[in-house]
């Protein structure tokens, strides 16, 4: 149990930077919920220096940035089934440089990640040269292949896949297998159970193309932490995926 010992010790040793949460309140089966203001005073326990944030309602996540901007990130939540509408949300919000990327969550909007209605979205992405952060892991639309399909037809796009394939050894070893790939294509582990596969992906689809989240308040930062810290990777490489490697894809000043 000496190595539990360390990781302990380790888990506000490590700069952070929580490459995917929400604020707000999920209701229904979710029953979770947090605040900028709780997840802004829980961040410094666990050494996390920035969050990057989103929220099916972007108001509640625009109004957590602007109360704390030097430490929430926004991404906007979008919906690309609503057409024209939300389009134009997504131009809006990127001209006037309010967010750091683009959410998608295909099995919350009931859409496949590769469905033709994403295609604008992706677009306008490239051109505003934003990140498309992508969940994935549960069938039948937000499984890795259809995020690949969609890597594939859009190659300059940059896409997180959210979760790196979630809870199911299949649709994890698929993420990795796509990603693999794909070079346009980055994995974030929040929420993925197998330890072994963080460092499988830090080794095979690269160095720079892994990042830590914590999907709060979904799961306890104490857990997600554990999880990347008992994988097998060496301290250099811990800061790569809890901290440097986020800091580079999105261009976080200091």
């Amino acid at each position: 149990m000496l190595f539990l010992n360390k990781t302990l010790t380790e888990l506000t040793g490590l700069p952070k930077i929580d490459a995917h949460a929400h604020v707000g309140h999920f209701g229904s089966w979710c029953g979770v919920s947090i605040t900028a203001q709780e997840m802004v005073s829980l961040m410094p326990e666990y050494g996390i220096e920035k969050t990057v944030i989103s929220f099916p309602d972007n108001e509640v996540t625009l109004a957590a940035q602007r109360a704390y901007p030097d430490k929430l990130l926004a991404l906007a939540w979008l919906n690309p089934a609503e057409g024209r509408t939300a389009l134009d949300r997504f131009s809006e919000l990127s001209d006037q440089k309010l967010i750091s990327g683009l959410k998608l969550h295909p099995l919350f909007n009931a859409y496949t990640a590769d469905d033709e209605c994403v295609f604008p979205f992706m677009e306008l992405a490239v051109k505003k040269d934003l990140p498309v952060f992508i969940h994935s892991g549960h069938p039948p639309f937000s499984l890795p292949w259809s995020i690949g399909l969609l890597a594939e037809r859009y190659p300059l796009a940059r896409i997180v896949m959210v979760h790196m394939g979630h809870g199911h050894g299949v649709y994890i070893q698929a993420a990795l297998e796509v990603a693999q790939r794909r070079d346009n294509i980055w994995l974030e582990n929040s929420g993925m159970p197998m330890h072994t596969k963080i460092k499988e992906a830090y080794q095979k689809v690269g160095a720079e193309r892994l990042f830590w989240g914590s999907d709060a308040p979904f799961h306890h930062y104490s857990v997600e932490i554990l999880r990347t810290l008992v994988s097998g990777l060496s301290h250099k490489e811990l800061t790569d995926v809890f901290y440097l490697n986020i800091k580079k894809f999105l261009e976080i000043q200091e």
